[in-house]
C-alpha cells in the first residue's frame, strides 16, 4: 500500500498524519515524492532495536548510503527485499545500507521478531518518533533514499519494484 504525503503536512508526524486521514492511496513512481534529489541529507537520530540512540550523521557525508524506510507489515517492502539484498551483495563493501523501521503499527519487539525469522545483513534501526521519516519527507514505507559520499541525495524511490542498481551507480 502506498500513502503519498501532502507537502503541506511535512512537519506533521507520520503517525499523526495517518490518524488524521491525510494519506491517500495512489500509485507513485520514483522521484515523485520525498526529499529533493540534489539536496543534502539531514543528520537524524534514530534508535537501535535495543533502545540506544544512533546518529545517522556518523555516516552521512562519509560514505555512499542506501536508506530504506520499511515496516514488517508492508507488502511492497517484502517485494523489494530480494532486490535490496542483491544490491547489498554487489555494493555492500562500498555503500552503507540502513533500514529504518517506521513506528506505525509495529514495535521494536515486533521488528526484532521479524528479523529473527528473516535476518538482514544491514543495520536496522527504529524511527521511534518519526523524526527520520519527517526529515527525509518519507511518503510511505518501501521508500528508498540513496546518498553519495558527500551526503547529497542522488535517488529516491518508492514501491516494490525499484532499479537500485542504477540508483547505487549514481552514488558511486
Amino acid at each position: 500500500m502506498v500513502f503519498p504525503v501532502l507537502r503541506s503536512v511535512k512537519r506533521v508526524s507520520v503517525a499523526t498524519a495517518i490518524a488524521s486521514g491525510l494519506f491517500v492511496a495512489a500509485p507513485v513512481t520514483a522521484q515523485d515524492l520525498g526529499i529533493e534529489v540534489g539536496s543534502r541529507a539531514p543528520a537524524v537520530t534514530v534508535n537501535a532495536l535495543d533502545g540506544k540512540s544512533v546518529d545517522l550523521g556518523q555516516y552521512i557525508g562519509k560514505t555512499p548510503m542506501l536508506i530504506e524506510f520499511w515496516a514488517t507489515w508492508c507488502p511492497n517492502c517484502r517485494e523489494l527485499m530480494p532486490t535490496l539484498l542483491d544490491s547489498e551483495k554487489k555494493y555492500g563493501k562500498r555503500v552503507k545500507f540502513v533500514a529504518l523501521a517506521v513506528a506505525i503499527n509495529q514495535s521494536p519487539e515486533k521488528v526484532r521478531r521479524f528479523l529473527a525469522a528473516h535476518p538482514l545483513p544491514h543495520d536496522t534501526y527504529y524511527d521511534t518518533e518519526g523524526k527520520a521519516a519527517g526529515a527525509f519527507d518519507a511518503p510511505a514505507t518501501s521508500y528508498v533514499v540513496v546518498l553519495d559520499k558527500t551526503g547529497k541525495v542522488v535517488y529516491t524511490g518508492l514501491g516494490g519494484k525499484q532499479n537500485l542498481d542504477a540508483a547505487l551507480k549514481k552514488a558511486l
